[in-house]
């Protein structure tokens, strides 16, 4: 998951790392509002007279988001950003009658602009924890777990990984928490740790598989299965998905505009839009029909 606390993504680096390697090329792409406009999707009166005051007169919706986790959001050629979360705060602001207005900054960024009121919502793919929602609220919109990928034709159980070469894109969960934690009970099991190696981006880590750098990489589901697909048959998944999380846009504590988006959001999933969106982008698996508020309290 992407529970991470910073990302210093280089861009240019990652850039070089994917010359020949990782193709990233999407559907067509807009302006600094993020692509996919939204406009198929309709206004909802009745969520957008749940917004504050403040936010439904200024007629946009600032949204803070790391744009280097493809497919969920990352950046066209141009620097803007896409993805089908981007799409999906689109379509958000949308509903409630605002323009989408983006944020670009680091992760760890993220939650502090939010809750020092520079920013409205998050959007990258945070997933919703106990922890966190003592800082900011949370509105579920999907569910993802943890998946690994090989080199096509090299089979890696993530479960008896010991001794094995790692790719993780540094700072995420599987970083900080996943492998770690493996790797310690390969210890505790007098087998060797796994060497974690980790990348500043998601696509220098993938490289790193494809290449036979490394031996297997693990990531949120979607850009794990994501990454496989772009890389014209050099991965295969690793086992299959575990550890499945709620992803959820954040949200400033108690702010009314936590209602807004979840009326929001669900009229989309009432309406069809919200599953175009993930069925355009091959993440359909992790969709729900029922949007929640801060599910790792309440789930």
């Amino acid at each position: 998951m992407r529970a991470r606390y910073a990302l210093p993504a280089l861009a240019a680096v990652a850039a070089l790392m994917l010359t020949g390697c990782v193709d990233n090329s999407t559907p067509s792409t807009g302006g600094s509002s993020g692509s996919g406009a939204a406009s198929d999707v309709q206004k909802d009166d009745a969520a957008a007279a749940m917004l504050p005051d403040k936010i439904a007169k200024s007629g946009k919706l600032i949204i803070g988001t790391d744009p280097t986790y493809a497919p969920n959001e990352y950046k066209d050629e141009s620097g803007n950003p896409i993805g089908w979360g981007i799409e999906i705060s689109n379509a958000i602001a949308a509903k409630l009658g605002l323009k989408p207005e983006y944020q670009v900054s680091k992760f760890d960024n993220i939650i502090p602009s939010v809750t020092g009121g520079k920013a409205d919502m998050g959007e990258s793919s945070f997933t919703d924890t106990v922890e966190r929602e003592k800082q900011v609220d949370f509105v579920n919109y999907y569910t993802a777990g943890i998946q690994w990928a090989s080199a096509k034709g090299k089979d890696v159980d993530p479960e008896n990984a010991c001794g094995l070469k790692v790719a993780v894109q540094a700072t995420t969960f599987e970083d900080t928490d996943e492998v770690p934690a493996k790797s310690d009970a390969c210890v505790a099991a007098g087998k060797a740790p796994i060497d974690k190696v980790p990348f500043d981006t998601q696509d220098a880590a993938t490289n790193a598989v494809a290449l036979g750098q490394v031996d297997a990489m693990s990531a949120d589901s979607p850009v794990t299965l994501y990454a496989i697909s772009q890389t014209k048959g050099k991965l295969q998944p690793a086992g299959k998905t575990f550890d499945v999380a709620p992803y959820g846009m954040v949200v400033a504590k108690g702010s009314d505009l936590t209602k807004a988006v979840q009326a929001a959001l669900q009229s989309m999933v009432d309406d069809g839009s919200y599953g175009k969106i993930l069925d355009k982008w091959g993440v359909a698996d992790g969709g729900i029909d029922k949007i929640t508020i801060n599910a790792a309290a309440n789930g």
